[in-house]
């Protein structure tokens, strides 16, 4: 999974003041809720020296996600009274924070978007008009997303009727625009419901090299709340436990590697001495997240160590301790790293976390 869409909490400097926090709609008096959320925020935000500036910036965006419905969750981050991301999560922590530091509390946020595989979604559903004694329709809903994060931050969704006489031409009509744009956004899996009939016809409208991509479900994604995803609880079904090809990909490749004692290392000290040369390309991750040692970390992104004694032989100057995942995160962003959250019971990790490195240096053993 890339991290780009972390790179505007980094092209601000710190400190950041990050905030994680409950948004969800689904319960009673929601608005007073997020007030109630919100004064707690400014409060430790405070309480930890952020400058008001800051903490008006995280509280004026926080519990903005009205048009979300449902379940859910908020990400914010700002620094130097800006605010430099906000993002929906598809589950809201268990607890909310907040905290003011050198470096933003990013991994919570990062996780969330795991596994990130993109995929497109239709669903075909008749609508009768007895009354107007017209004929019956097709009604079809399509968009494309990367899940889990487009449950709570949906792509456009394009609306599509006609006869449902004409539906065979209709389809082949519509799966021109819906491979235009599976195409475009590298759709993995393509996922159909609605009525069976027109769903097959569908179906079978798609390009053969698209159609072994296709799984097909029995919801039409009608229930879906504002601000979700069309067939959003079929999704979840259709991706649980699965990977993105790119990651299993790159866990297959650490398996082998790691057979070899070539090209990938794990535990948090291998990991880290790989960080400071900018060697690893990908970071595993193992979840639930455990990482049980602390970091020290420079104002530089590979100025990372599991001691300050280190960072002061590296002759780094101005360093402090850090979170694990807030030092790592960094650093895997800025020197252009991949995150693969893999659950521990498929791939256990030392520490939690392993690496597979872009190189290797002949002087330092793996």
């Amino acid at each position: 999974m890339e991290l780009t869409f972390l790179d505007p909490v980094y092209a601000r400097p710190g400190p950041y003041a990050c905030a994680y926090l409950d948004t969800s709609r689904d319960v009673r008096d929601p608005e007073g809720a997020i007030r109630l959320r919100r004064r707690h925020l400014r409060e430790d935000l405070a309480q930890q020296g952020a400058d008001n500036a800051t903490v008006a910036v995280v509280s004026d965006v926080a519990g903005t996600d009205r048009q979300v419905s449902g379940r859910h969750g908020q990400a914010i981050f700002a620094s130097h009274g800006h605010l430099a991301l906000v993002e929906e999560l598809p589950d809201p922590p268990a607890h909310d924070a907040a905290r003011f530091s050198a470096l933003p509390d990013v991994m919570l946020l990062a996780v969330q978007h795991a596994p990130d595989i993109p995929y497109a979604a239709a669903t075909v559903h008749r609508v009768a008009h007895p009354e107007a004694s017209a004929p019956e329709e097709l009604e079809v809903d399509f968009q494309t997303g990367r899940w889990p994060s487009s449950t709570v931050a949906p792509e456009t969704r394009h609306h599509r009727s006609g006869p449902a006489a004409k539906w065979p031409h209709g389809a082949a009509e519509i799966t021109g625009e819906l491979t235009e744009l599976i195409r475009r956004g590298r759709a993995e899996v393509i996922v159909l419901g609605g009525e069976g009939w027109a769903r097959n016809v569908l179906e079978n409208r798609l390009p053969d090299s698209l159609r072994e991509r296709v799984v097909t479900v029995a919801g039409d994604g009608h229930a879906a709340g504002e601000g979700r995803a069309l067939l959003e609880q079929e999704l979840s079904e259709v991706f649980r436990g699965r990977m993105s090809e790119r990651d299993r990909a790159r866990v297959e490749t650490f398996r082998a590697r790691r057979t070899q004692h070539a090209d990938a290392v794990e535990g948090m000290a291998a990991v880290v001495a790989a960080l400071q040369r900018a060697q690893a390309g990908a970071l595993l991750l193992n979840t639930p997240v455990d990482l049980p040692l602390r970091l020290w970390a420079g104002s530089e992104p590979t100025q990372i160590a599991l001691s300050s004694a280190e960072l002061e032989s590296l002759g780094v100057l101005g360093f402090q301790e850090e979170s694990p995942g807030a030092a790592l995160i960094r650093a895997m962003v800025r020197t252009g790293a991949e995150l693969v959250v893999v659950p521990r019971e498929e791939l256990s990790l030392g520490d939690g976390v392993g690496a597979l490195l872009r190189y290797t240096d002949p002087g330092v053993p793996l």
